[in-house]
């Protein structure tokens, strides 16, 4: 039997079949421009093969008819695909586990999307495509918010008017929770302890980026707030800025608060400082040459620290950092602009181990040994999550206490 993971985007759609048995990917790929005349699939293989088809999508269904097609291609057998696990970016305060989809379940997405426009739209027009070209697969919808539906008022509630919270919904709802908790887990069984007994600051900083604190095993604060915009500065997103801004800018341009919001999601952070460059590898690769990449990389990396500090206050005591996603992953120079200047925090990077620690190697610690807090890089694991959630809910194993879930890669591996 397969699973398949599905994460559909505002314009593009991730995909990958696992073993069910062996929890091992088998096959996926990246549809890509959704909805534009050049779309197109990238599907890739285990050994490194891609296989890439160009051909215009006009929405996330037809994107899915492609995909399914091609996985037929690659010879899976799609009465074998017995679950469908949905990453689902808002389940507001809805949802604080991941659940099998139903109709009452899918009118609430709806009534949800008001929160997140341009995710949730798409996300649930994959699951319905979904249910119609594998209506005998159980449907999961795995969320991007649950793993922060554990934080307290304290944490979650702005102070801004109370019917704006109590009639509109305005409050920290929190991102990138699949990857929060596979991290987490994993950080647990590096220390040998039971994540109940853990606390954890994880830094996901890809393209988008949030970091969370983590006490005893669950989600105290995260920087992404209402809309994954807030906290960190990203690749085109502005992350925390005076909340007057937008009217001011909106003012003084004669600009709508529509395009306004606009250019703080897409052209804004490294983006909106460099004006040219997105992607921390090409604004790192200038940085000698363009004084603006110079002061882009400055920036991200105080941010980062910003939050750092914060959360050790938060905590208390801290046992690890944790960095993971795209750039925390890979690029060793950021990692340890990361960690620069908090040795008196407790924070103390091995710069010799962080240099020449392989891209390749998912886990690592990168911490001097005197240091009081260690230092981890791990490489996430989101579908894994989605799967492992999709395959306990159809056997009836699931537990929406996630510490109390028999997450697979919760235990510690063998060295």
């Amino acid at each position: 039997m397969y699973i398949l993971a599905l994460n559909c985007g505002s314009s593009s759609l991730k995909y990958q079949v696992f073993d069910a048995d062996t929890k091992t990917a088998i096959v996926g790929g990246n549809v890509e421009k959704i909805g534009l005349a050049d779309s197109f699939v990238t599907q890739k293989y285990p050994d490194g093969h891609k296989d890439k088809k160009v051909t215009e999508m006009k929405d996330h269904k037809e994107a899915l008819s492609v995909v399914m097609q091609m996985l037929r291609e690659a010879s899976i057998d799609m009465n074998e695909i017995g679950g469908v696990g949905h990453r689902v970016v808002m389940g507001g305060d809805k949802f604080a586990s991941s659940v099998e989809v139903t109709d009452e379940v899918i009118k609430t997405l709806r009534e949800l999307t008001p929160l997140a426009p341009l995710h949730n739209p798409s996300g649930i027009l994959g699951i319905v495509t979904a249910q119609q070209l594998l209506p005998n697969a159980k449907q999961v919808a795995v969320f991007d918010t649950a793993f922060h539906q554990t934080m307290k008022p304290a944490s979650y509630r702005y102070p801004v008017p109370k019917e704006w919270y109590t009639e509109l919904g305005v409050r920290r709802y929190g991102f990138h929770g699949t990857s929060h908790l596979y991290v987490s887990k994993r950080a647990a069984a590096m220390l040998g302890k039971p994540a109940s007994e853990c606390n954890l600051i994880t830094a996901h900083i890809g393209s988008g980026a949030s970091i969370t604190a983590i006490k005893n095993g669950v989600s105290v604060d995260t920087s992404m707030g209402m809309t994954p915009t807030a906290g960190l500065m990203m690749g085109t997103r502005c992350g925390d800025i005076d909340p007057s801004i937008p009217s001011y800018v909106a003012a003084r341009k004669g600009l709508s608060i529509e395009t306004v919001q606009n250019e703080l999601n897409k052209k804004s952070g490294l983006m909106g400082v460099t004006t040219c460059y997105s992607d921390g590898r090409d604004v790192k690769e200038n940085q000698e040459c363009n004084d603006d990449c110079k002061l882009a990389l400055e920036m991200q990396a105080q941010t980062v620290k910003k939050f750092i500090g914060a959360y050790i206050a938060e905590l208390g005591h801290v046992d690890a950092l944790v960095l993971t996603a795209g750039v925390c992953e890979n690029d060793e120079y950021m990692r340890e602009k990361f960690c620069e200047g908090l040795e008196e925090l407790g924070i103390k990077m091995d710069k010799e181990a962080n240099k020449n620690i392989s891209r390749d190697v998912p886990e690592a610690v990168l911490s001097t040994p005197d240091s009081r807090i260690k230092i981890f890089k791990i490489a996430t694991n989101e579908e894994l999550v989605i799967v492992e959630d999709t395959l306990a809910i159809m056997n009836g194993t699931y537990n929406a206490d996630h510490l109390k879930m028999a997450y697979s890669f919760a235990q510690q591996k063998e060295r």
